[in-house]
Order: C-alpha cells, then sequence, then structure tokens
C-alpha cells in the first residue's frame, strides 16, 4: 500500500493554478499599454471622467481614453482580455460550487430550518414553483430582484426549501416533524425545478455574495482539502471578476468617447450642409442679377453682333439655379453599455 493524494485535489489544485497563471498573464498583457489611463479621483479631470457606471466607485481612479476612442487593435484585444477572464471565473465558480456541494450541512443550520419547505418559500414562491406549468425565467421575471440584499433573500429561501425537500427524501416517515403529504415525484421535480432557479441566478448575478448555506458550510467545515479548494477558488472567482469589471470600465469609457465625437461629427456635418446650401443660394441671385439685364442670347452667353443691334426681340428669361442637397454623413449605430454587479467579497 501507498500514500495517495485524495482524487479532488489531484484534480482540483493543478486545475487551479493554471487559472491562477491566466490570471496574471491576463495583468500582464496590460504593461506598457498606452492608450488608457488614469487620473486622480480628487482631481478636476478626475471628477470630469465619471460616468454613470464609476460615480459609484468613488475609490477607484476614474479611466481615461482619447476623445476619440480607443484604436481597432486596442478595442479587439481589450474584448479578446475579456472574453478569456470570463471563462477562468466561471471555471473558477463551477470547482468553488462543486466544493461546496460536498460539504456537509451543519446541524446547526437544519435545526433552523422550518419543518416545512412552503413555510421556507412563502405562499407566493411556493405556489409559482409547484404549479403545473414551470418556466424558470418566467419566474425570476416575476420577482423583485432590483437590490443584491433582495436577490440574496431568494437565494436563501430556495436553498433552504432544496435542504428541506431532500431531508424529507430520507425520512419518509410521516409522523416525524419532517414528514409530509406530498408525494415522492412532486418533491423531487420540485427540487429539480429549485436547482434549476438557483443556477439561473448564479448565472445572472455572478457577483453575489455567499448565502447562509454556504457560510454555514464553511463556518463549521472540518475537512482541510474542501477548505484549500473552497478558499482558493474563491479568490480566483472574485480576482477574476475584479480584472473583468476593471476591462469593463474601459470599454465603456471607450463607447461613451466614440459616442460623443459621432454626435459632434454629425452636428458639424449638419452645419456645413447648411452653410454650403447658403452659399448656393447666394451664387444663384448673384447669377440672376446679372444675367437679367442680356437681351439676346448672343449676349446672355458673351458674344457681340453687331447685326441684332437694333431688334426688339424679348430678352430670354435667365434659368434658375436650384440648388442641390447633399449628405456628407451617416450615424454610426450607438455601442451597448455594460453592468456590472457589485463584487461578491
Amino acid at each position: 500500500m501507498v500514500t495517495r493524494q485524495r482524487c479532488d485535489l489531484l484534480m482540483n489544485i493543478p486545475a487551479l493554478r493554471r487559472l491562477d497563471a491566466m490570471l496574471i498573464d491576463t495583468l500582464d498583457n496590460f504593461r506598457g499599454h498606452n492608450e488608457f489611463w488614469y487620473v486622480s479621483r480628487d482631481s478636476e479631470e478626475g471628477k470630469q471622467a465619471r460616468n454613470d457606471r464609476t460615480k459609484d466607485k468613488w475609490w477607484l481612479p476614474p479611466v481615461k481614453v482619447p476623445s476619440d476612442g480607443l484604436s481597432e487593435s486596442s478595442r479587439r484585444m481589450l474584448h479578446f482580455q475579456k472574453d478569456s477572464v470570463s471563462q477562468v471565473q466561471k471555471a473558477a465558480m463551477a470547482i468553488n460550487a462543486q466544493v461546496l456541494s460536498e460539504m456537509a450541512i451543519p446541524d446547526s443550520y437544519i435545526e433552523s430550518l422550518p419543518k416545512n419547505g412552503r413555510v421556507s418559500l412563502g405562499d407566493t414562491l411556493y405556489k409559482s414553483i409547484t404549479e403545473e406549468w414551470f418556466d424558470p425565467e418566467q419566474f425570476l421575471s416575476t420577482l423583485d430582484l432590483s437590490t443584491e440584499h433582495k436577490v440574496l433573500d431568494v437565494k436563501n429561501r430556495i436553498e433552504a426549501s432544496i435542504v428541506i425537500w431532500k431531508r424529507k427524501l430520507h425520512l419518509k416517515d410521516n409522523k416525524s416533524s419532517w414528514g409530509s403529504a406530498v408525494s415522492l415525484e412532486k418533491r423531487e421535480l420540485f427540487e429539480e425545478r429549485a436547482e434549476t432557479i438557483l443556477v439561473l441566478l448564479k448565472q445572472k448575478f455572478p457577483g453575489l455574495p455567499q448565502s447562509s448555506l454556504d457560510i454555514s458550510k464553511i463556518q463549521y467545515n472540518k475537512d482541510v482539502g474542501h477548505a484549500v479548494l473552497e478558499s482558493y477558488s474563491r479568490i480566483l472567482e472574485s480576482l477574476g471578476y475584479t480584472e473583468m469589471s476593471r476591462i469593463e470600465d474601459v470599454l465603456y469609457a471607450d463607447s461613451l468617447a466614440r459616442k460623443q465625437c459621432t454626435d459632434e461629427e454629425t452636428s458639424d456635418g449638419g452645419k456645413l450642409e447648411t452653410e454650403m446650401d447658403s452659399e448656393l443660394g447666394e451664387e444663384t441671385e448673384k447669377l440672376d442679377a446679372q444675367y437679367s439685364s442680356k437681351t439676346t442670347l448672343l449676349e446672355f452667353i458673351g458674344w457681340s453682333d453687331n447685326s441684332s443691334k437694333g431688334q426688339s426681340e424679348k430678352p430670354p428669361k435667365s434659368p434658375k439655379l436650384t440648388p442641390k442637397k447633399f449628405s456628407y454623413l451617416e450615424k454610426l449605430e450607438n455601442l451597448n453599455g455594460f453592468r456590472s454587479p457589485k463584487d461578491r467579497h
């Protein structure tokens, strides 16, 4: 017999190290980049650089980009780095979720739960989850998820109901305090729906703080291997979110700069078109005044004919020059903005 490392550590520790190296490489790729820069948050320039995305991040220096935005190569590089960091963050989140799911649920958490999933969820949530036709996306659209506190409250309620339903599957005696008249099939269906909602919440709010169940598991965990994997993956997840948020700040500042530049060009183009139309109108009036006194076609085109003198033909009407409208600029499509959830940790 030989000493052998645990399978979960043997698989996840090297993976986390690779994710860690990828995040460090992403930071190194921005070394020497001079197309965007940061200004002091207390300076006048820093106050002007604040936008809707960064106005609440008072502790961070605001980012500045050139007046006409970033170059196409820099923009592509930023999008590529953002996608790479996003993949790293998702991988770290998956490892963290897997480790937390393997941790034992503390007895103190179970004792704090009600004995019924309906009490944990509330009548409204319970009715939506247990009705015959269920659409998780439609379910989330009916909830008030306007603040982080409300989202976390929904997550805590759903996780508690899942624990209750799973416990009822193991304690099938209806005479016990965990007994229930709901059939086994329906309870499994409700549990599956609740877990689907949790997945959607994690995808929609990746920066959401840890739930009461997660905190309780971490607090009472006695497995050193689980502790190492959970903390390492959580740190990488937080670092990945921070890097992606900073990249999105630069891209958002770039989109604002290009939009402002486009609006100014459109405004200048409209003024130029108006000025040219006015100049064409003035030239037309000058031509009309210059040639209105010509009496013959020969005199109109600048030739002289002595034989035509003395004739009393009516002078031809001078042609009217109609100013032609020109379109010089086309509007550029506005770029979409970025949201970022609040920091998880």
